[in-house]
């Protein structure tokens, strides 16, 4: 009976452990940092105690109901009321708002960067962060993070206006309201020339919905999915409506897409009834494609080019040939396409943008924690030197999804081990399906982090376990679960029709402390006995493992 190499490595893996569980091992300083909470600057310590004493939906979760436009939803009249204590700073710029499912990070800081290139002051907020709180908002023309000085001074200044919200509101402000908040009195106080908003969740009682069309030059959704269903509705429809609450008179709609017909149809009806006009991502005039991938810097990136011609509502036109972009995957591309539309609507309007600068801002654009390459310095210093690093925060299954695709394109031949922990409110089993199938995932390491700095949230990785089992019976693939007497093949009454479409492989699955992944990791591709240049590893399923990771590089 032929036994492939993978059930060979799963047999040969599981002695290794098993040694390595009775010796003693001297550690590198990065183990013992790698499950440290997220650092701030000691200069922000009073501005982290003061919104920590907020209700932080990202550490709790959100409620039901919580980002619909009904009586369940987020009060948007304590956040009109903040702003008008504040002295109405939202008023003062014009913004382009963006919401979405997921896209909305990387068509933000597209497009942000687009119009920094053409030498605008750009206020830019967006949601989560990595490391700090400043991450969230940039001001002026480099893209850096607000300074800690900066914030901390507003802070200071304003600290007696927001004492008299909370006050009012009856501590009722979120930590989101407050942030947001400052976001945009910070805006005003710089005298930028526009701003590019994040939605937070949903759009139409997420607290930067006070955005007016008196000042929207713009609106932006990038992608409908099924994350916080719960909390936007119950259904992609419910989404779909909640999100077009950023839809204000007048002002143009950008569709990224593509999307179901049913969904589009509530998003291009919003915009009727608003005397929106709407620009379309994914219509038959955008022709952009990818060319291939290419190394810049030790780094992949994308080469591609990005042709739009749009004749409906707006007549818009752009060729871009060989932009090369360092977020990749077919999904980035999509996502700078929206952003470029975007970026023609503002040219339509009167704001001087030239192809050269949307091509600039495209080709300079970077998000920690999203497609993220780590450098070869930085794999050396976490322990796996010579291996490729990718750290990703896909937690849906369309995220996931977009990972895959990206994985098998960007490395067709590579041994690919990833490193997962999830939030316990996300889709383990749809997400675990669609990373399944990359042809190249030989392993998978299950672990848990604090996710916003609590644990609450946190899935511990026997439930992860649970959830890639029952994944991997679905499509077919068997897993060899390390540190069992045996690992069995799956009935074939357990495996759909989609399974039998797939080739053999099994999988090893392995439960880790997070302290100890990096080692189990390294033990695996070494075992594996490859060329370790042939070796990828991806840190996935939430910003947060992400965050620990570049934590650990940080100190």
């Amino acid at each position: 009976m032929r036994v492939s190499k993978s059930v060979r490595f799963c047999a040969q893996f599981k002695d290794t452990l098993y040694y390595a569980s009775v010796k003693a091992l001297n550690r590198h300083r990065f183990y013992r940092g790698l499950s440290a909470v997220r650092q701030e600057d000691p200069e922000l310590k009073d501005v982290v105690a003061y919104l920590d004493n907020l209700k932080n939906y990202e550490k709790i979760g959100v409620p039901t109901g919580a980002g619909t436009d009904s009586d369940d939803g987020f009060d948007l009249g304590r956040m009109t009321r903040l702003m008008q204590l504040l002295g109405n700073p939202h008023s003062k710029f014009q913004a382009v708002h963006v919401a979405g499912t997921k896209g909305k990070g990387s068509t933000a800081a597209f497009l942000s960067n687009i119009l920094r290139a053409q030498g605008y002051s750009v206020g830019c907020y967006t949601s989560p962060h990595i490391h700090s709180i400043r991450e969230r908002i940039s001001v002026g023309r480099p893209s850096e993070p607000v300074t800690a000085k900066s914030l901390n001074l507003l802070f200071q200044r304003i600290k007696m206006t927001l004492d008299q919200a909370v006050e009012n509101e009856d501590k009722r402000i979120s930590h989101f309201e407050m942030l947001t908040a400052m976001a945009f009195k910070l805006f005003a106080d710089e005298n930028i020339d526009i701003a590019v908003v994040e939605a937070g969740l949903g759009g139409a009682r997420d607290a930067t919905n006070v955005l007016s069309s008196s000042t929207l030059a713009v609106s932006a959704i990038t992608t409908i999915g099924e994350e916080h269903m719960a909390a936007l509705g119950g259904s992609l429809e419910s989404i779909a409506i909640a999100k077009s609450g950023i839809v204000k008179r007048n002002r143009p709609l950008v569709l990224g897409g593509p999307y179901l017909p049913e969904i589009e149809s509530i998003l291009r009806a919003k915009a009727s009834s608003m005397g929106s006009p709407v620009v379309s991502a994914s219509d038959s005039g955008n022709k952009s494609v990818i060319k291939g991938i290419s190394d810049v810097c030790g780094k992949p990136c994308q080469t591609c080019d990005i042709v739009l011609e749009i004749e409906n509502d707006l007549k818009l036109f752009i060729q871009l040939f060989n932009v090369n972009l360092r977020m990749l995957g077919p999904h980035q591309l999509q996502n700078a396409a929206t952003a470029t539309c975007a970026a023609l609507c503002l040219r339509h309007q009167g704001w001087s943008i030239s192809d050269g600068a949307i091509r600039t801002g495209l080709e300079h654009t970077e998000l920690l924690g999203r497609s993220h390459f780590l450098t070869s310095e930085e794999a050396e210093a976490i322990g796996l030197a010579g291996a490729k690093i990718l750290l990703d925060g896909a937690h849906t299954k369309e995220s996931a999804k977009s990972l895959a695709d990206t994985i098998q394109m960007t490395f067709p031949k590579a041994c690919l081990v990833l490193v997962v922990a999830m939030a316990s409110d996300k889709d383990h089993v749809s997400f675990a399906k669609e990373l399944l199938l990359v042809r190249q995932l030989e392993a998978v390491v299950l672990t848990k982090v604090s996710i916003a700095g609590d644990n609450s949230r946190s899935t511990p990785s026997s439930l992860l376990k649970d959830s890639w089992i029952l994944a991997s019976k679905d499509v077919g693939v068997e897993i060899c679960e390390i540190g069992l007497a045996k690992c069995s093949p799956f009935p074939k009454n357990q495996v759909d029709s989609t399974a039998k479409k797939q080739e053999h492989r099994t999988i090893a699955l392995v439960e880790s402390s997070y302290e100890d992944t990096v080692r189990i990791v390294n033990q695996m591709l070494r075992r594996r006995g490859r060329n370790q240049a042939d070796n990828v590893v991806v840190v996935t399923g939430s910003l947060h493992i992400v965050s620990s990771v570049l934590g650990s590089l940080q100190r």
